[in-house]
């Protein structure tokens, strides 16, 4: 009921509509730029690997990528064990590849990453400087030299090149490994920093991957006997806790793929075994 004086307002429909406009296009304009980022955003795929995998890594990844538009792949190198300690604290993977089976079979045990599988081999190979002051021709001469690196113990390259020296010991004689052992100066978390040693002039000779020899052009290589030589072998599995299981297998089916084997057969690694 209206008093006395006063007027009747009456509401403009066209006005309520266009305040009512207004306010809810920044809404509606907001939730289709929402969905439109949403479709655009590549879906993201974090791989640990192990350091010796850096280059075929890296180029798996570009391939990878190149098939498949929508992926970003993040690559995270590193020491197979750290990687590994990584993965059991928590740290966000969907694929894990180690340089050495027992890191694996670590995690597997522990529920962290389930079925895995073989992916290529590498061998282990003796490197010098260019200048080679030791004068280290073969491997039965590395206790001539004054500095020695190796990995430590817990790392694949650290763990394979003590067996390379226990096999020497028989080989070449029972005290092969204690007089290498003696010569060794520091003893390095992965192979990219034994290789390093001694491209920079740190050490007269180091045990590393043939993967790392071949893409440095800052060492010689000697090779080791097949009798005392060790294969490290790469394997890789889906993370339990990946929020990404089925992109994850399909990097590693692209791994194990004839396209895959190639690449990394290109960069030195052993796919046919």
């Amino acid at each position: 009921m209206l008093r006395p004086g006063m007027k009747s307002q009456k509401r403009n429909p066209s006005t309520v509509g266009g305040r009512l406009m207004l306010w809810l296009c920044p809404l509606f304009l907001a939730a289709v730029a929402c969905e439109v980022t949403a479709e655009q955003r590549p879906r993201k795929l974090t791989v640990f690997a192990a350091s010796s995998l850096t280059e075929a890594a890296r180029d798996l990844e570009g391939r990878f990528e190149a098939k498949n538009e929508d992926v970003d792949v993040v690559i995270a190198l590193a020491g197979s064990q750290i990687l590994r300690l990584q993965v059991e604290q928590g740290a966000p993977a969907d694929v894990f590849v180690s340089a050495d089976a027992s890191h694996m079979e670590a995690l597997v045990r522990r529920g962290f990453v389930g079925a895995n599988e073989t992916l290529a081999h590498n061998e282990l190979v003796l490197i010098v400087p260019l200048s080679n002051p030791a004068g280290i021709e073969a491997f039965e001469d590395l206790p001539r030299a004054r500095r020695v690196v190796i990995g430590v113990p817990n790392v694949p390259i650290g763990n394979y090149t003590r067996q390379a020296l226990s096999k020497a010991d028989v080989r070449f004689g029972g005290d092969f490994q204690a007089r290498v052992l003696e010569r060794v100066v520091s003893e390095e978390s992965n192979v990219r920093l034994v290789r390093a040693k001694v491209e920079l002039g740190e050490a007269d000779a180091a045990i590393v991957y043939r993967t790392d020899a071949t893409e440095s052009t800052g060492v010689r290589v000697v090779p080791i006997p097949d009798e005392v030589n060790v294969l490290a072998e790469y394997r890789a599995g889906v993370v339990a806790d990946s929020p990404q299981k089925r992109l994850a297998r399909a990097w590693i089916d692209y791994m194990t793929s004839d396209s895959g084997r190639q690449a990394l057969a290109e960069h030195g690694f052993v796919t046919d075994r």
